[in-house]
């Protein structure tokens, strides 16, 4: 066995590891409802936000969110600090994603949204249950603090796969709780090959 096959083995054991491990609770609960109750039924939306690789980690939940039935959108919280904070609402759920819990751009992205609306929910995604973001959010999802696969322990890598994980969580959980159907995926996803498969088996089903 080579040394890249060895050491993919190695990567593919510790990110299993990593994601079996992150700690199950209630807090998705908590999570969940949240989400439904101000976007499914007072009409707000979800907006993510992250820095670095954890923004675009938000950026993919935002839209994976968005194709099933809850609005959401992405806000780069440097940008939040230029005008874009006008994208939040009164009805509005914050999703915050930061490994370190520290970091500065998004600990000031929940001054200025209290600051537009005080009662705004956070919900915060960190790998530091002691952090700043995890004493702030309104709900906590702790992905369990796994070392990063990365040889110098630095680069994003396992956490990322934890955070997507997580969204993953929320949006299979929301679209149960919400009850959306594949007819209502078609209607929202119009092109390339899922467009196309949802339809087509939407349609047959129809037609029995």
């Amino acid at each position: 066995m080579s040394s890249i096959q060895q050491t993919m083995r190695e990567i593919l054991e510790a990110e299993s590891r990593a994601i079996l491990n992150i700690p199950v609770s209630d807090a998705y609960d908590r999570a969940v409802e949240i989400i439904v109750e101000h976007v499914h039924r007072r009409g707000g939306k979800l907006v993510t936000s992250g820095m670095g690789k954890a923004g675009q980690i938000a950026m993919n939940i935002a839209t994976t969110f968005c194709s099933t039935g809850t609005p959401a959108v992405n806000l780069h919280p440097s940008e939040s600090q230029h005008g874009d904070l006008g994208v939040l609402q009164t009805n509005d759920v914050l999703l915050l994603i930061s490994n370190s819990g520290k970091t500065r751009e998004i600990m000031e992205l929940i001054t200025l949204a209290h600051n537009l609306y005080p009662q705004i929910p956070i919900i915060g995604i960190t790998g530091n249950n002691t952090s700043p973001l995890a004493e702030q959010a309104d709900v906590l999802l702790y992905t369990g603090g796994a070392s990063e696969v990365c040889p110098l322990g630095l680069t994003p890598t396992t956490s990322t796969t934890m955070m997507t994980v997580i969204g993953d969580v929320l949006v299979v959980n929301t679209m149960r709780a919400t009850g959306f159907t594949r007819a209502d995926y078609a209607k929202r996803h119009h092109g390339g090959y899922l467009g196309c498969v949802s339809k087509t088996e939407n349609k047959t089903a129809t037609d029995n």
